[in-house]
């Protein structure tokens, strides 16, 4: 559940003030008139102080027994270099709780989840001391590891849960303070296929060296689902916008697809690469309705691209309504 709580232009701008200077240990935040405020950035007393010290000297003070608040903590010093700890203590009131634990993806969503290594639930003040600390990596280390596969997909499939909204401007904004832009040949392919013109499909892919949207020249249009399916990489993700025209009923469609294909197989790619794409999934479909007036009739998202059947797609595009049957009377006895 999202509580549809954004975060305030003063928060994101303590936030970017944190990630700007080291001497900031953390930055506390809450909410209030229902957007989430910063309360104040920790700076630590020297540049040298350990984690462990911080937490005990400048995050301690500010936790209480019964009031809700949200903690980001410099902890790791290379990237991502955060966690975000969000703190609901039991006898905090019942809609402060409520409101905390349904905004906390919120929050590491709209600052930009790529500067998170982990998000932390705690429910007493003990949780939030050095001790605390130590324990919670203690249990951490305890856990099944995983393998590289399964990480790399946990980590783009948190992105997914936590990606953020687009913006309507040319650059995608994966963040505040990331932005991706589009190429102008990807664009211009947009806009012809908004137009009404006899393109049918525009396949995108992410640059990772210049971490820009651009297109994928297709050697032939498709003419059918199947086609399209064998267009789609099967080793990186894809975003694919495709006018699907065909008969139905005895007359002619051509509704908009949209699929976003994400291949299981990690082992290509970088986990950041991956995860660019659910990240910037929505800030695309914005830019591609916004400037290029595509507005998808349906969206569907897989991982392999043989997932896509034309079945499964005209089930989407035409479900067959439920026929209800009546009530039948009983019978009478007797003759």
């Amino acid at each position: 559940m999202q509580s549809g709580i954004s975060a305030s232009q003063e928060l994101v701008s303590q936030f970017n003030e944190l990630l700007a200077s080291d001497r900031h240990f953390g930055l506390l935040a809450t909410i209030s008139s229902e957007k989430l405020q910063p309360l104040t950035l920790l700076t630590a007393s020297s540049p040298g102080s350990s984690f462990s010290s911080n937490v005990d000297t400048l995050l301690q003070p500010h936790i209480k027994p019964n009031e809700a608040l949200y903690i980001i903590l410099r902890r790791y010093t290379s990237t991502p270099a955060l966690v975000a700890v969000t703190y609901v203590p039991d006898p905090a009131p019942v809609r402060q709780k409520m409101l905390f634990s349904s905004t906390r993806l919120s929050l590491v969503r709209e600052l930009g989840s790529e500067h998170f290594r982990e998000t932390i639930f705690a429910t007493t003040a003990e949780e939030l001391t050095s001790a605390g600390f130590e324990k919670h990596d203690a249990h951490t280390a305890l856990e099944a590891p995983l393998t590289e596969e399964e990480r790399s997909l946990g980590e783009v499939r948190r992105a997914e849960q936590e990606a953020g909204m687009g913006t309507s401007t040319r650059e995608l904004h994966l963040s505040k303070n990331m932005a991706m832009p589009v190429a102008e040949p990807a664009m211009a392919a947009l806009r012809e296929l908004g137009s009404g013109t006899d393109r049918s499909l525009v396949m995108l892919k992410i640059n990772p060296d210049s971490e820009s949207v651009e297109l994928v020249p297709n050697e032939a249009t498709p003419s059918s689902i199947p086609e399209l399916a064998q267009a789609i990489s099967t080793t990186e993700p894809r975003f694919t916008f495709y006018r699907f025209t065909h008969s139905y009923n005895g007359s002619e469609t051509s509704p908009l697809l949209f699929l976003y294909t994400c291949p299981s197989n990690p082992s290509t790619k970088a986990i950041k690469f991956r995860m660019m794409y659910p990240l910037m999934k929505r800030a695309l479909l914005d830019i591609a309705e916004k400037e290029a007036r595509l507005l998808p009739d349906k969206k569907f998202e897989v991982e392999e691209p043989s997932e896509i059947t034309e079945e499964a797609v005209l089930a989407e595009l035409h479900p067959r309504a439920e026929v209800k049957k009546g009530f039948a009377r009983p019978k009478r006895p007797g003759r």
